[in-house]
């Protein structure tokens, strides 16, 4: 997934937890090869060269997956879309950039975006992209969702107790070796080598979306490497996004939808949903929480 997985399982019998780790490597290869739209034998792959010309009969699991990615989609108008695949790439953060794109390249860039256009039939089990040239891809989900297996796959094998890190997607279960909680702390994106806020995980999972690596500057204005699928430009006004959810595939799904959606129609989103919470660091410093989230501010 071009991703770095940390996994962590307490086990008093070292070789016990090493084959637990050993487990969800397995588990996070097997989910990479269904998700993977670079892997000619993957299922997203045959989607997307299938798009516009006929529907692809997919795994379940695969289709499930789909399914609450447009559910996602549905939510948060759009703000987080799996088809955002299909938009071609003219914004580059790799200090290239010299100029903005036109508004007519940008316009271009998004024409075949759009969730609306995944048409799932229960039935047949299958999946059709309506426009020719349209993709899906898992780049803001499949991490989290590659997290969220390994944990179910670990617990169901009877490991009590871990962490999983999935470039920065977190999901634990259990305690700590001592028997005290699992923390995560939140880094401040202004200074990545300190750390402002922590909370206790408490078998939830944890995702950061942040802009302060990849983003250019124009007229003195910070566009950021998160894209809104809508409208093709960067999102601005934002430094980082927290999401603390059940599971890691809708956290990761989230912390991206409330960086596009914004701070108040984002947090007013978090603040419906149940079980979820949110943490907003806005470009001035600012923090934003959602109504339930209870942190620990660093001294």
């Amino acid at each position: 997934m071009g991703s770095k997985f940390v996994i962590t399982v307490v086990d008093q019998e070292e070789a016990k937890a090493t084959q637990y780790v050993q487990m969800a490597i397995s588990e996070i290869k097997r989910i990479e090869r269904v998700i993977s739209s670079w892997d000619s034998n993957s299922e997203t792959h045959q989607i997307n060269i299938n798009a516009g010309i006929q529907p692809v009969k997919v795994s379940n699991e695969l289709f499930q997956l789909i399914k609450r990615s447009i559910q996602i989609s549905k939510i948060t108008d759009g703000a987080f879309d799996i088809s955002y695949a299909s938009m071609d790439k003219i914004w580059k953060f790799d200090g290239s950039m010299q100029q903005m794109p036109s508004s007519e390249a940008i316009k271009k860039s998004i024409a075949k975006i759009g969730f609306q256009n995944i048409v799932l039939d229960e039935a047949t089990r299958t999946v059709f992209l309506k426009k020719k040239g349209m993709k899906i891809g898992f780049g803001a989900i499949g991490k989290g969702y590659a997290a969220d297996m390994a944990k179910t796959l670990l617990v169901s094998k009877g490991a009590k107790s871990g962490v999983i890190n999935a470039s920065g997607d977190l999901i634990s279960w259990g305690t700590k070796e001592n028997g005290s909680p699992w923390k995560v702390g939140i880094v401040n994106p202004f200074n990545k080598e300190k750390i402002f806020s922590w909370f206790k995980l408490d078998d939830r999972a944890v995702v950061t979306s942040g802009n302060y690596e990849k983003f250019v500057v124009f007229n003195g204005k910070k566009y950021t490497h998160i894209i809104d699928p809508r409208s093709g430009y960067p999102v601005t006004g934002i430094h980082s996004v927290t999401i603390v959810a059940p599971k890691a595939e809708l956290a990761d799904a989230l912390s991206t939808s409330v960086f596009v959606m914004g701070k108040e129609t984002g947090l007013y989103l978090i603040d419906q949903l149940k079980g979820i919470e949110c943490l907003i660091v806005d470009d001035k410093g600012k923090l934003w929480k959602s109504s339930g989230l209870k942190t620990k501010n660093n001294e």
